[in-house]
């Protein structure tokens, strides 16, 4: 082996170190979950989930001292999910809690945002991010922790965006970068290609990086400290960092010469087309679409809603209401039956605000009678239809269906645009036949890259390390293309346009 390039890989839960060689083969990897820390916030007692900054921390120099004994590391790439950022003093101690993006701090904060920094229609056309629930856009967090932790924030020289924050564990430098800051953070002028309005109305223009690092590059070596911890030697080169959407698109950019969405689906279902149309119409704004920028600096259309919670959640909904442990499936008869007889629909958004339908109440339809999703549990009459799983399992798949295929419209979507599908609805079989039918004009595929997000973080520290371009490694690259056939759900059109009209959407 050449050389070998670590892989920081963070999700919400999940926590990741992968070793890859120099041509991009996986070798080794090692996995954690981390669940939030509940903390206390200095101001009105709040109790609020956070990220463990430093257990994290400590898992990481451990793993990574015990792959320094086996492999050549030179490099060092990191890459984590949006919406997150620390805090530090100048020395890089945290000074307020690393606060989960998920965490809802009520409609008076959400007007009291919007009122500082500006309306969200406002916003869209400067930022190019949509209005978003929570504090899914990492401005609203940021405007949390001035509010509810005054005290850490005074203490504060440094806000660092999250991948960019383990590149400054590691290295000690600072920097900032476009596929973390482009991408729905209300810090970035998408037209002007700097900093937005928003960073000089909340007061933190001071405390951002001016280093705006290209992702492609490496951003220094590691500290003496951290090079005596893990045995690395000191030459080890850190990436600049990359956001976890777009690392899992950049094989793609290597492969692809035809129009493509790429339908990455996990918690979140991220519709991303790199060959959409550069600018915002009018007709984007108000809807949940925007631009994000790739690791080559290009702009990609992407449109996003929460399909793997939903499903997930109305799984265990089903296996808690019927006793059964199984996963529950379904097939194209039921599915056929069930959009024949237009009775039963499955209507989003659990998180109420964060999809393509923001102002859709969450629950279940039937037979015209509308039961919330947070009361399904406790509701009697309709037992019956949640343990049918196979009639329950077709519902939630349609509605997925649905909002993918909403997704994809305000992506850009084309006819002849290939769908890559990949992620966890990449195995669910129904979901990708009724999806491939009804885009009657676009070859659609589920695809396979051995764990995609790792893997384009793995690549930008390869192409940083050799000076070689995305296309450059085109060869080094294997992705399983399936195509998906298309069958005739006549009744597919009728059923979408009463779910639409369901959910007062389109």
């Amino acid at each position: 082996m050449k050389y070998a390039v670590c892989v920081i890989d963070i999700g919400m839960t999940n926590k990741k170190i992968s070793i890859y060689d120099q041509s991009l083969n996986q070798i080794e990897s090692a996995y954690q979950n981390f669940e939030g820390k509940k903390v206390s916030c200095e101001k009105d007692n709040k109790t609020i989930l956070c990220h463990d900054i430093e257990g994290m921390k400590e898992w990481f120099t451990k793993c990574i001292s015990d792959f320094a004994k086996k492999y050549p590391v030179k490099a060092i790439s990191v890459t984590t999910h949006g919406a997150t950022f620390v805090c530090t003093d100048d020395q890089g101690k945290q000074t307020l809690p690393c606060v989960f993006y998920t965490e809802d701090p009520g409609e008076d904060f959400q007007k009291e945002f919007y009122s500082l920094c500006g309306s969200p229609r406002d916003l869209q056309k400067e930022c190019q991010t949509p209005l978003l629930s929570s504090m899914i856009n990492m401005a609203k967090g940021i405007f949390f922790a001035k509010r509810y932790f005054p005290q850490g924030f005074a203490a504060t020289k440094k806000i660092i965006s999250y991948p960019q924050f383990w590149t400054y564990f590691f290295t000690g430098n600072f920097c900032a970068e476009r596929t973390f800051l482009a991408c729905h953070t209300y810090l970035w002028n998408q037209n002007k290609d700097s900093y937005s309005s928003v960073a000089d109305k909340l007061g933190i223009r001071q405390l951002l990086s001016d280093n705006i690092a290209d992702t492609i590059s490496f951003q220094g070596t590691i500290t003496e400290d951290f090079a005596k911890k893990t045995g690395l030697s000191q030459d080890v080169q850190v990436t600049a960092g990359i956001h976890d959407s777009n690392a899992s698109l950049l094989p793609y950019l290597a492969k692809e010469n035809d129009d493509f969405i790429l339908n990455s689906t996990g918690t979140w279902c991220v519709s991303m087309h790199p060959s959409a149309d550069e600018d915002f119409t009018q007709e984007d704004i108000g809807k949940v679409v925007f631009f994000n920028r790739s690791a080559l600096n290009q702009k990609v259309k992407t449109s996003i809603f929460l399909g793997g919670m939903e499903f997930d959640s109305y799984v265990k909904l089903y296996q808690k209401l019927s006793g059964d442990s199984d996963f529950p499936l379904t097939d194209k008869d039921t599915i056929k039956k069930l959009l024949f007889q237009k009775d039963l629909f499955i209507l989003p958004e659990i998180v109420r605000g964060s999809g393509q339908f923001p102002q859709s109440k969450a629950g279940l339809l039937y037979k015209g009678n509308f039961y919330p999703y947070e009361e399904l549990e406790n509701t009697p009459q309709i037992k019956e239809i949640i343990c049918n799983k196979k009639i329950f399992i077709a519902a939630v798949i349609i509605s997925l269906v649905i909002q993918s295929q909403v997704a994809f419209n305000r992506a850009g979507l084309k006819n002849n645009t290939k769908i890559f599908t990949e992620g966890g609805f990449r195995k669910n079989k129904m979901y990708n036949l009724l999806l491939s039918s009804v885009l009657k004009n676009n070859p659609c595929f589920t695809t396979d890259i051995s764990e995609a997000t790792s893997f384009g973080s793995a690549m930008t520290a390869v192409m940083a390390m050799e000076g070689k371009k995305c296309r450059d490694l085109e060869s080094a690259i294997s992705i399983e293309y399936n195509e998906i056939p298309k069958e005739d759900f006549s009744d597919y059109d009728e059923y979408k346009k009463l779910w639409l009209n369901a959910t007062q959407g389109e």
